[in-house]
């Protein structure tokens, strides 16, 4: 294969907020850095993060229309550029829980090569229900790729399909900038989505009231934008933590303020590979997270770069929080592994394992 000549499409719902979105963009230079032609496109008009190479906006195409008609046309515009652009390799980073719309996507992509990311463990955003169609849809794919051992133990064994590989997500050099946040003294650090139905901040929020860490001097910070943002600043103000929790919102970079955290935290009810704890841990910063399917449990080792609690228990995280902040010695263990802890993630060393399979 000549990869100079050989051009790649990413398609996603966006390049903004989520982590499978900043996913994407790191994924565009590491296939640049590899020789080839690399072209985005995006279902919806919105641009948060760096890319490499060109993009096809279909959300700047139709912004007045609605509906069905929208899809419609947006499905046809991207089954035009495929065509004109002659694209070789589709790698599809979408969520994709509409049976109707894969079944039309199919049409679209045609008889290219193309691989199926799956991010979350929560399979239903990926595959559908029914082990017929998943097998209809997917069986010819090169690779089905999962972000962790767990979600492709789960497609194995759910749906029968082989084609499966784990390719962690890969973790790059960070760019800290100069934080215009007011922020403070001290704190730990949730950041991602504000969204209850999978990051559960009930959890969280009740965690760290037990724990008493404000009592030290620290506050939790919650960075980010989504659905539940009213739900969390009503449970702060049931809870009685409205002088201990600070809400700040999206930032494109938030690396300033993750690494001047104590340590982060996630209590997701499900995941697939959080980018927010590779990035912590590479910054060396710790994290406390539960071991929620899938991923903290092939990040995090405990009580060595971080701690890792059993999900939904209020009374073992609280307790955790309480460690990280009264143990020095436990916390400096943490601090001292975090970055090592992911140098396997390195985006060289996970640009090899895309390559295989894209010479397959």
């Amino acid at each position: 294969m000549d990869n100079a000549k050989t051009k790649i499409a990413i398609i996603s719902h966006s390049l903004g907020e989520g982590g499978a979105e900043r996913f994407a963009g790191k994924l565009s230079f590491m296939l640049e850095d590899l020789n080839y032609e690399v072209h985005h496109i995006i279902v919806n008009d919105v641009i948060d993060y760096e890319f490499a190479g060109q993009l096809y906006n279909l959300g700047a195409f139709c912004p007045s229309d609605s509906g069905i008609f929208k899809k419609l046309k947006k499905g046809f515009l991207l089954r035009q550029y495929l065509k004109q652009h002659q694209i070789d390799i589709l790698i599809d980073n979408r969520s994709r829980n509409t049976l109707p719309r894969e079944i039309f996507t199919r049409w679209i992509y045609a008889r290219r090569k193309k691989y199926f990311i799956t991010h979350s463990f929560h399979l239903k955003n990926y595959l559908p229900e029914s082990v017929f169609f998943a097998k209809w849809l997917y069986s010819d794919a090169q690779k089905i790729i999962c972000v962790s051992k767990a979600i492709e133990a789960q497609v194995i064994q759910k749906y029968g399909l082989q084609n499966t590989v784990t390719i962690y997500n890969p973790i790059e050099p960070i760019a800290i900038p100069l934080t215009t946040e007011t922020l403070p003294e001290k704190y730990v650090l949730f950041y991602g989505r504000l969204d209850e139905k999978v990051k559960n901040f009930t959890l969280l929020l009740e965690a760290f009231l037990k724990s008493g860490i404000f009592q030290y001097g620290y506050q939790l910070v919650i960075l980010g934008n989504g659905p539940s943002k009213a739900l969390i600043e009503d449970k702060i103000q049931k809870l009685n933590l409205g002088l201990h929790v600070k809400l700040l919102p999206f930032l494109k970079n938030p690396f300033s303020v993750v690494r001047k955290a104590k340590f982060t935290l996630l209590t997701s009810r499900y995941e697939g590979f959080p980018m927010s704890i590779i990035e912590s841990l590479s910054l060396g910063v710790p994290v406390v997270a539960v071991d929620c399917q899938s991923g903290p449990n092939e990040i995090v080792i405990n009580e060595k770069n971080g701690l890792l609690i059993e999900n939904h228990n209020v009374k073992a995280l609280a307790e955790a929080l309480n460690r990280m902040v009264t143990d020095a010695t436990l916390y400096q263990t943490c601090r001292d592994n975090a970055a090592q802890s992911v140098a396997h993630l390195h985006p060289g060393e996970i640009a090899k394992s895309w390559e295989k399979i894209l010479r397959e």
